[in-house]
């Protein structure tokens, strides 16, 4: 543990003096800046916080690089948001500063107060103390190593019951997240530590078989058309997953439906399964447990009930709170009179039979409800969202016609885009399926590779982890008639061959990968050009034909 420690400081060291040192190797993006919510996962700003390491640690000034304060093992750090800037307490002396460093070379980092799955809350890497631009509070942000950072996501969003290659797939998945983002809501870090981004709970809660998952996939991310992919996903597809554009809104223009994502698209566990998208299709198919890779999750199917009454209280409450999104219409405010619910209709479904509009009749006037997450937070039960959008509403009337029961049923959990982590798990176990076929269920036409890096005046290296033994590294980009390269310690020079209308070359390297890890050195070239090193494996690529056998 203090070996990696150290070695992460070496790597701090070198990037935060990268120009002021003479370096001719380019340095990994593999650092990650997670922003340390409360213990409701809620607050990311920060008013007083307590910290300290586990051995020595220095409080380093963030601009100068230079050490402050050397504090004793175990000494609580205190720090406090001021006007003038921050206030580090150390043994009932203080210091103002502004933004500062804190590192513990040969020790992790601990939180007071702080509590993550009910145990102390202990980290990886540096902490960063960032004071917001209105003086109004401070972020601490954990700095992190790319692969530590995934250690303590990957068993937090996943059991590790549901097995090594389910593991795998979703340390993928959990990589991309952080690489391609679906947006980026703080310019002070990449992603936060709860479900608004994805569950990182840091080193007190890292499993052996979740640290192995994440060794066993060094440096390898799902690509498309040869850039990393937005990797959604969610708990329980129901059995069919979502298209992208039928879930989510536009990052920048709001807009709904969105522009699909070709690798983002509605995938069913059966080929039998036919696209959901009327009423009785959605009624039929959530009304029964069909079998499919979802079958063990206790959200794969689900019911919920209201009185008329209680719904309509209940919309009075959620109608409000949700027309601030954009997506109901026409807007219901504060003290509108609903009046009593007439009908409740899906109006435009899915592949997944997912609602995408719902639109809610009452004797005061109608509301288009729109999109997956607005509709689910709008039909709340005991002050919990739907458990997804797979919905179907069934109404009970009295002998006049007034409705009086109002039950909604349906399947999965979250939002059915992209893996569905039962799913995975399920393929895993139960099917014995490697990760890569698991990706490649669900995100589609994708290929699984490093990150594609430039290469120009310095030498750029790759570390990767190759389940097979097979790769190819591929040029795209400008063209260039041969490449030198440094494979696991032996020089190679391949020629680079490929026609006018070819936007790519491949080299086939597969006589120098061993099975397990890799390291590929770019030697400088006279021409910029991309480069990434693609993953061939002998894979079923049908994998939803035969897998569930008779059930």
């Amino acid at each position: 543990m203090g070996i990696k420690i150290l070695g992460f400081l070496y790597r701090f060291i070198i990037i935060i003096t990268i120009l002021f040192l003479p370096v001719n190797i380019a340095i990994a993006d593999d650092l990650v800046r997670v922003g340390i919510t409360d213990n409701n996962f809620q607050n990311v700003l920060k008013q007083q916080v307590t910290v300290y390491g586990t051995s020595n640690c220095d409080i380093c000034d963030k601009e100068t690089k230079k050490i402050l304060f050397r504090v004793a093992p175990n000494t609580d750090i205190t720090v406090t948001n001021l006007l003038s800037g921050m206030e580090v307490n150390v043994n009932n002396q203080g210091a103002v500063l502004r933004d500062f460093v804190i590192v513990c070379p040969t020790g992790l980092l601990g939180i007071k107060e702080l509590k993550r799955k009910g145990k102390p809350a202990i980290y990886h890497g540096a902490f960063e103390f960032v004071q917001e631009n209105a003086r109004r509070g401070f972020y601490l942000v954990n700095l992190i190593e790319l692969q530590e950072y995934l250690k303590g996501v990957v068993p937090n969003e996943m059991p590790v019951k549901f097995g090594l290659e389910a593991l795998k797939a979703q340390a993928v998945a959990a990589r991309n997240y952080v690489i391609t983002p679906r947006s980026k809501t703080n310019k002070e870090f990449d992603v936060v530590d709860s479900v608004a981004s994805q569950v990182y709970f840091g080193a007190n809660t890292e499993t052996d078989l979740a640290t192995q998952a994440v060794m066993e996939t060094d440096g390898i991310v799902a690509l498309y058309n040869h850039e990393p992919i937005l990797t959604l996903y969610s708990s329980t597809a129901g059995g069919y997953t979502e298209s992208y554009s039928n879930a989510f809104s536009d990052n920048l223009t709001g807009a709904f439906p969105s522009i699909n994502k070709p690798y983002l698209t509605a995938v069913p566990d059966k080929d039998e399964f036919e696209p959901i998208d009327t009423d009785i299709k959605a009624r039929e198919f959530y009304s029964v447990k069909i079998p499919s890779y979802d079958i063990e999750s206790p959200y794969y199917r689900w019911q919920k009930e209201w009185t008329i009454e209680e719904l309509e209280n209940v919309l009075k409450q959620t109608l409000v709170s949700q027309s601030k999104t954009g997506f109901i219409t026409p807007v219901f405010r504060q003290g509108e009179e609903l009046g009593n619910i007439k009908d409740i209709k899906v109006m435009k479904r899915g592949e997944s039979g997912k609602a995408m509009a719902v639109d809610l009749m009452t004797t005061k006037g109608c509301y288009r409800i729109s999109k997956e997450l607005v509709i689910r937070r709008v039909f709340q039960k005991g002050g919990i969202s739907l458990p997804s959008a797979n919905v179907v509403f069934e109404k009970k009337s009295d002998n006049s016609g007034n409705l009086t029961n109002i039950t909604a049923y349906g399947g999965g959990f979250g939002h059915g885009v992209g893996m569905s982590q039962y799913g995975a798990g399920y393929m895993a176990t139960k099917l014995n399926q490697p990760y890569y076929n698991i990706l490649r269920h669900y995100y589609k036409g994708i290929s699984l590779g490093t990150k594609p890096v430039e290469v120009s005046n310095k030498e750029v290296e790759q570390v990767f982890w190759a389940p097979v033994g097979r790769a190819h590294i591929v040029i795209f980009g400008p063209s260039v008639p041969k490449i030198t390269v440094m494979i696991n310690g032996k020089t190679q020079e391949f020629n680079v061959t490929r026609t006018l209308f070819q936007k790519e070359a491949k080299i086939d390297i597969s006589r120098c990968i061993e099975d397990g890890q890799n390291k590929v050195l770019f030697y400088p070239t006279y021409f910029p050009m991309k480069v990434y090193i693609e993953l061939v494996e002998s894979y079923n690529t049908n994998t939803n034909k035969s897998l569930l056998g008779d059930e």
